[in-house]
């Protein structure tokens, strides 16, 4: 698979450096090509988390991260555009409520996970305790580095109980982030998604790409690995996540389950 490219393999360092934000190397031609490709895999997706949802066996969970204006809600608008609601969930995770905070950080996270048939998408995630923790200090470097160690060992449960786990970190330059933060401003639809936090949190950017370096170095493991996905491009950001996803769900070998009602031969029976 083309997309394994942006796979991080365990035990690798990882240097945002290194990878373009801007790279289409894998895409089938220009971006008509493209979007006619990502039709056709907006329609494997579906019929998969159909079968997802009803053979009620397997557990998906799509974690989405990265830097602000880098299209998590845009993905998750493109991507699962055409799948059954009633079988996917979308999560958010602000900033914890005191009582959260009277929890271990993991607390609030399990009740999101996907149970048997479901997909749950996380719209940023657990891992926000090692990121806007660790660079607001919000706990002690004891605490936030512990978590790793802690995360892997959630994931592996949820992986050993049967979810397939896939994180994308949607890698985007700081030049992109300023045309959007400043499309966001421009244009009087978009001004709602502007606040002035994201200004604080670009002045962090590399406080920030340290700290996703170091979670995608600590945490990208066979059971969940990360995807660094070039996300400049919106329209090969989406191929990606979508490719990759589809892919994973084709190796579950799913199948539409027979009826659980009727024992008798459904070739016999005749509407009248």
């Amino acid at each position: 698979m083309k997309m394994k490219r942006y796979r991080i393999e365990p035990g690798t360092r990882v240097d945002l450096s290194g990878f373009d934000a801007g790279d289409t190397s894998a895409s089938p031609g220009g971006k008509d090509e493209t979007r006619e490709v990502f039709g056709k895999l907006n329609g494997r997706l579906e019929e998969q988390q159909e079968m997802l949802w009803s053979e009620h066996r397997h557990k998906v969970l799509v974690v989405l991260q990265g830097m602000d204006t880098s299209g998590k809600d845009g993905t998750i608008r493109h991507v699962f555009e055409g799948v059954n609601p009633s079988g996917v969930r979308v999560a958010s995770f602000k900033a914890p409520t005191p009582e959260e905070l009277d929890h271990d950080f993991l607390w609030r996270v399990h009740p999101k996970v996907p149970g048997r048939g479901e997909m749950a998408i996380f719209n940023r995630s657990h891992y926000e305790d090692v990121l806007a923790a660790r660079i607001r200090e919000l706990v002690p470097p004891e605490v936030w580095k512990a978590r790793y160690d802690q995360i892997n060992d959630f994931e592996r449960l949820l992986a050993e109980t049967g979810t397939t786990i896939l994180k994308f970190f949607l890698h985007i330059d700081a030049d992109e982030q300023k045309e959007r933060l400043q499309a966001r401003l421009d244009d009087p639809t978009k001004r709602w998604k502007f606040r002035k936090g994201d200004l604080d949190d670009r002045k962090l950017w590399k406080e920030y790409t340290a700290a996703y370096e170091d979670a995608l170095s600590r945490t990208s493991t066979a059971h969940a690995p990360w995807y660094v996905v070039p996300a400049n491009r919106k329209w090969y950001r989406n191929l990606v996540v979508a490719t990759v996803l589809v892919h994973a769900l084709e190796k579950l070998d799913m199948r539409y389950p027979e009826s659980a009602e009727l024992e008798e031969d459904l070739d016999s029976i005749v509407i009248e």
